[in-house]
């Protein structure tokens, strides 16, 4: 994996997400995304119905772990690919497969072919999530990017605010069946839209433009493809996966058990890690480094107290699941706001300051969730907290994203958007893992309170100080970071 500086790309005046040039492409990259935005919410309304019916809640995890773990494995695979043959190709294969996951979950008699489909859809949304940053970066300028990533998250909005309802209608009056049959015919229309437009978007030239190619004109050609360096990944993918897997075993476990597979999950996680990502990144060195690793912080420490939240409010306030809900969909608000500013004002502000605003807001939505459970304040307290928070999430997860792509040569777009990825996943797991230990211990011990979840907000918020502290290192260098 290599970085670059990059160099400051002016907008054409003409240009915009939905002129003729980018209209299609971008309809079907919100498509995709709405796509699988819809799917997470509408399996995470429906599964307690649908562990109940297939006999499955002793497995009830792994419904959504085996998706996490999957997507693992298809995120490397697609950032070699799309490096080597462009994006389309990996992008439509994982539309495909994402269908064909939901099919046959719901087709599922049992709750291992269940999670035998989730597996399917979430090699194909791992493929997806790669190839379309890297469609990202060959498709639009630099100077438009940002406001592409702002598009692309506010594909959660509609979804986080009507897929509750929806899945939660069709299961309760149809089938749970029918939450993962209404995925498949949507997956048609994206690829109807984005199958010819992404021809084009093929493996970059081997000089990049920033240097002449093989034959010397600066035209260049496909590189040589590294048959070997791609299997070796992949197999590096598989171990990572694996190891990602125990480890969240391992957070449903306690005692010894859980302690060993923890240890045993590290020990596959970590190496692999450490050579799927950029060089640098366990020391968090200026720059790319840096910017991958801050991804897997600000996932972790945000999704981590948001899986915590609902609970929280049911069980110590007394909310009812559908008003508990609400507040996330108000946070998926937040976060789209987020991204939308961003997309204004990158240019101006640039990838240090917004960083560094996105993990204050984040910090501050985390430390101040302890508020909603004091008796003397309303329970609603969250919705302000939780929306300031994922503001933070929306300015960050954007300008994290564009600044990959912008510190990436062509020929590194796929490698490089995988890496962010896998970060955000095994983020997410470890210190959603280290909030169900908290949570398993205070519970075995039957001493579950508001303190319990405070514990877990409070230390979150720590946790995402870090990205506070080093937002000055997703540039390259220190002058650039000062700017």
């Amino acid at each position: 994996m290599t970085t670059r500086t990059p160099a400051a790309t002016p907008v054409r005046r003409h240009q915009t997400l939905f002129d003729r040039e980018h209209r299609a492409v971008t309809v079907g990259i919100v498509a995709v995304m709405t796509l699988f935005a819809f799917e997470g919410i509408g399996v995470a309304t429906a599964m307690p119905v649908v562990a109940a019916a297939l006999d499955g809640l002793g497995a009830y995890a792994w419904a959504f772990s085996g998706y996490v773990v999957a997507s693992l494995v298809g995120m490397v695979i697609a950032g070699g690919w799309s490096d080597e043959r462009g994006p389309r190709d990996p992008l439509l294969a994982g539309v495909v497969l994402f269908g064909t996951g939901a099919a046959i979950c719901a087709f599922a008699w049992s709750m291992p072919v269940l999670i035998a489909g989730r597996l399917v859809a979430g090699l194909g949304g791992g493929l997806g999530i790669v190839a379309i940053y890297v469609v990202l970066g060959r498709a639009y300028d630099e100077a438009l990017r940002p406001r592409a990533f702002a598009l692309l998250s506010s594909a959660w909005v509609l979804p986080s605010i009507i897929g509750p309802f929806l899945a939660g209608a069709l299961t309760q009056h149809l089938s749970w069946r029918a939450v993962f049959w209404l995925v498949v015919p949507l997956v048609a229309p994206p690829m109807v839209l984005l199958a010819h437009r992404l021809r084009g978007l093929g493996a970059a030239p081997a000089g990049g433009p920033d240097g002449p190619g093989p034959d010397g004109d600066g035209t260049g050609g496909a590189a040589a493809p590294d048959r070997h360096r791609a299997w070796q990944r992949t197999r590096l993918s598989v171990v990572a996966a694996a190891g990602l897997g125990l480890l969240q075993e391992a957070g449903t476990r306690l005692g010894i058990v859980g302690l060993v597979l923890a240890v045993a999950g590290l020990a596959l996680l970590m190496p692999a890690l450490h050579r799927l990502l950029p060089a640098g990144s366990i020391r968090m060195v200026r720059g790319l480094p840096t910017v991958v690793v801050l991804r897997g912080i600000m996932a972790g420490g945000f999704f981590a107290g948001e899986a915590y939240l609902p609970l929280a409010l049911q069980t110590e306030r007394g909310l009812d699941p559908a008003h508990a809900g609400l507040i996330l969909t108000a946070g998926a608000l937040g976060w789209s706001a987020g991204a939308w500013i961003q997309g204004r004002v990158y240019l101006r502000l640039g990838p240090v300051r917004l960083m560094r605003l996105g993990a204050i807001c984040t910090t501050v939505g985390l430390a101040t969730l302890p508020l909603c459970l004091h008796p003397a304040l309303p329970p609603y307290t969250a919705v302000a907290s939780w929306v300031v928070g994922a503001f933070g999430m929306g300015v960050a997860y954007a300008t994290l994203g564009n600044q990959t792509l912008s510190l990436s040569s062509p020929q590194d777009q796929g490698e490089n958007s995988a890496a962010l990825q896998i970060c955000d996943s095994v983020g997410s797991v470890l210190l959603i893992g280290v909030a169900a230990a908290v949570y398993a211990a205070a519970l075995s011990a039957g001493t579950v309170t508001r303190g319990t979840f405070d514990v877990i907000w409070l230390s979150m918020a720590v946790i995402v100080l870090v990205a506070v502290a080093t937002a000055g290192r997703v540039v390259p260098g220190r002058r650039a970071a000062l700017s």
